[in-house]
């Protein structure tokens, strides 16, 4: 009790010396799929969100259930989730229940109102095709880059992130939309067309130009000039400041370009991957355990919170990484990474209505879930768990 107690206070500090080791997959899975029923329990339990048509559970704020519409850029998540315990276990139960929370969300398909469909759509449909083969899957995938194109605009060469606050902005562009792209990389594949493949290959090129800092690290938001495609702001809207390194943002970069080098073979992407992962392993505020507070510019650190979901992603894209950097040292950083969370960060079996990470932090300046679990925190940490057992 009195090491237990020593660890929390080392931690805390920013200072514990966890060393990388290896973590057990199958254990890992089995604790994920306890906490999976406790919170498919909680949803059948929720009738208020059936009556709002609220179909994913998001996260837990105040000790209550926060569940979410379709058209949450959440939603494809949990699905998602339940697509990746079908994978490991191969157990038909979980195929059934990732069939039932995908097609709750299968009419945004249509929705030209966010870019998120990757998210939601690629998520859920995407899984679930690469899974089952199922080629009502596949149409939904492309009806969903049609969707997403339609963001596209050909002067600026980017999709547009948000339609909301005008009068901050005219076309926002932000980081997280690298994420999108890999939607539009299988629409090409799944039909032939290559307008998808273009516009995300354009959207790649235009964010690598414009979106970083010599260091690699990544501004949030920039706001496009769509007459003459220059940028006109560089700014962040879920970060401390406008300068600073949001550490979910800086993970959402280093997928994305990795993921479009898998795409594209382009080494230029791979490049920018590579020193994007430098700086975020070489980042001197997050602590010995990997897991970054949650902007790396906060003047509270170390007395500010854990952002465990941008730990996740990061360990999953280190992980593909690794894949076509061998020697670089990235899967002994993801092991690390993987390590922490699953020591010091998983949820005890039937606590947080069943979610499976905790400590993630969604949007602080706005003061919304603020050292919370979230879906995205493990929807990737399930994810990191598969690319390590396929390691």
């Amino acid at each position: 009790m009195k090491t237990k107690l020593i660890l929390s206070l080392y931690m805390a500090l920013g200072i514990c010396t966890v060393k990388a080791q290896t973590v057990n997959v199958s254990k890992a899975f089995a604790d994920a799929a306890k906490q999976t029923e406790v919170l498919l329990k909680e949803v059948r339990n929720d009738t208020a969100a059936l009556r709002k048509n609220q179909v994913s559970p998001r996260t837990v704020e105040k000790g209550k259930l926060v569940m979410v519409k379709s058209s949450d850029w959440t939603s494809g998540f949990f699905a998602g989730e339940l697509w990746y315990l079908y994978e490991y276990t191969k157990d038909p139960k979980w195929m059934d229940l990732a069939k039932l929370y995908t097609e709750k969300i299968k009419k945004e398909q249509f929705n030209i109102g966010t870019h998120d469909l990757g998210f939601m759509m690629y998520c859920s449909f995407g899984n679930g095709y690469r899974l089952t083969g199922d080629t009502a899957y596949r149409s939904v995938i492309i009806q969903s880059a049609k969707s997403l194109s339609k963001r596209f605009n050909p002067v600026a060469g980017v999709i547009k992130s948000w339609d909301h606050q005008k009068a901050k902005w005219k076309y926002p562009v932000i980081i997280d939309n690298m994420m999108n792209l890999e939607l539009l990389f299988e629409a090409t594949k799944l039909t032939g067309d290559s307008t998808f493949y273009k516009i995300a290959v354009s959207h790649a090129d235009q964010t690598l130009r414009n979106h970083f800092r010599p260091d690699y690290s990544s501004w949030h938001v920039l706001d496009y000039d769509t007459s003459t495609g220059k940028v006109t702001q560089k700014l962040t809207a879920q970060g401390y400041s406008n300068e600073s390194a949001w550490a979910r943002g800086q993970a959402w970069a280093l997928y994305g370009f990795i993921m479009c080098y898998r795409e594209t073979h382009n080494e230029t992407y791979l490049n920018q991957a590579k020193g994007i992962a430098k700086f975020i392993l070489n980042n001197k505020t997050t602590p010995a355990d990997g897991i970054p507070y949650w902007d790396d510019h906060d003047p509270k650190i170390p007395n500010t919170s854990k952002d465990a979901s941008a730990a996740a992603i990061t360990a999953a894209a280190l992980y593909e990484l690794d894949a076509y950097v061998p020697n670089g040292g990235y899967k002994k950083s993801a092991d690390h990474l993987l390590y922490s969370l699953n020591k010091f960060y998983t949820s005890k079996v039937g606590s947080n209505k069943g979610f499976i990470l905790e400590h993630s932090t969604g949007h602080r300046p706005a003061n919304s879930e603020i050292d919370v679990p979230i879906n995205y925190a493990d929807y990737y940490y399930l994810e990191s768990l598969l690319r390590l057992k396929n390691k």
